[in-house]
């Protein structure tokens, strides 16, 4: 663990295998995601920057630490801009990928995460738009290493990638994975989510790199599944007795995943659950703004953005 003095920023830089290595940002709450880094024979491949410019700064650095080649290639897991706030400062030298779906969100979005947190110190960031967009699958050259983008949502949002190194069995799962921290599927897809990790399941990983919290296994896949089968079910007896998400959501509290951080999340992952088993097509816009309106009133105040 080392602690920087950009804003006495702690991250964690662990080597998952030959040039391989996950940057976590603890605790993995709102805003503080995780990136992979891949250090290839020419070229070097980052996955998803930072939230603020501080941050991205530091993981830059990071990056100039492992290689003196610069990023050639950024990959955003999805559109949320605590993965993508950092992109401007990589754009120079990297060719930013992204699925379709992230691309056209990360246009409509903006910074728009800015407004939900207005106190944070976000410094100088900008919307800085992939360049080359993908559909399914997507092989990465140029690593030395085989790299495979591969889209398996609607999840945590209707345009996720997971970046997947078979040789070396690591998976980088961006927000279809959370460790250690509640999972949320408001923007994308509750029953989405549960497929997206049943295939994940079948690449048989040996590393996960989660979009958020500590590194794991391929119990970090189980554990989100537990969870979102639990909302689930909560949804369907909400529904049954007439309650509202947000009014089931306090009656249940956590329930048995209290350990988890940011329960409040709870209620934006029930308003999805209650519009699919109301017939929404997964990913479905949605009230997102109502939706955290509720996830404050769970919380009782603005939930803490350690960005």
């Amino acid at each position: 663990m080392d602690t920087t003095p950009n804003s006495l920023i702690t991250y964690g830089l662990e080597q998952l295998a030959e040039g391989v290595y996950a940057y976590l940002q603890p605790d993995g709450g709102w805003c503080l995601n995780n990136a992979g880094i891949v250090i290839g024979a020419e070229n070097t491949l980052l996955i998803d920057t930072a939230a603020t410019e501080a941050r991205a700064l530091v993981l830059r650095e990071t990056v100039r630490t492992l290689s003196p080649r610069p990023v050639g290639t950024l990959v955003n897991t999805h559109s949320h801009g605590d993965h993508t706030f950092g992109n401007h400062l990589f754009s120079e030298s990297a060719t930013i990928v992204a699925h379709e779906r992230a691309a056209a969100e990360m246009a409509e979005y903006g910074l728009a995460l800015r407004d939900l947190w207005p106190q944070v110190r976000w410094g100088h960031v900008e919307p800085t738009l992939p360049k080359v967009t993908y559909r399914e699958r997507l092989s990465l050259p140029d690593l030395g290493a085989r790299v495979e983008l591969l889209h398996v949502g609607p999840g945590h949002t209707a345009g996720d990638t997971v970046v997947w190194l078979p040789d070396e069995r690591v998976l980088f799962t961006g927000d279809l994975v959370f460790s250690g921290a509640t999972p949320f599927v408001l923007m994308g897809s509750l029953t989405g989510s549960l497929h997206a990790l049943d295939r994940l399941r079948e690449l048989e990983p040996l590393h996960v790199v989660p979009g958020h919290g500590p590194l794991g296994g391929p119990e970090l896949l189980d554990a989100n599944v537990d969870y979102l089968r639990w909302v689930d079910q909560l949804a369907g007896t909400g529904i049954a007795e007439g309650l509202a998400p947000l009014d089931l959501a306090r009656a249940v509290g956590p329930g048995p995943y209290g350990q988890l951080l940011d329960s409040e999340r709870l209620v934006g992952n029930l308003v999805r659950a209650y519009a699919e088993r109301h017939g929404a097509q997964p990913a479905a816009p949605l009230d997102v703004r109502a939706a955290f309106e509720d996830i404050v009133a769970l919380h009782g105040s603005l939930p803490h953005c350690g960005a």
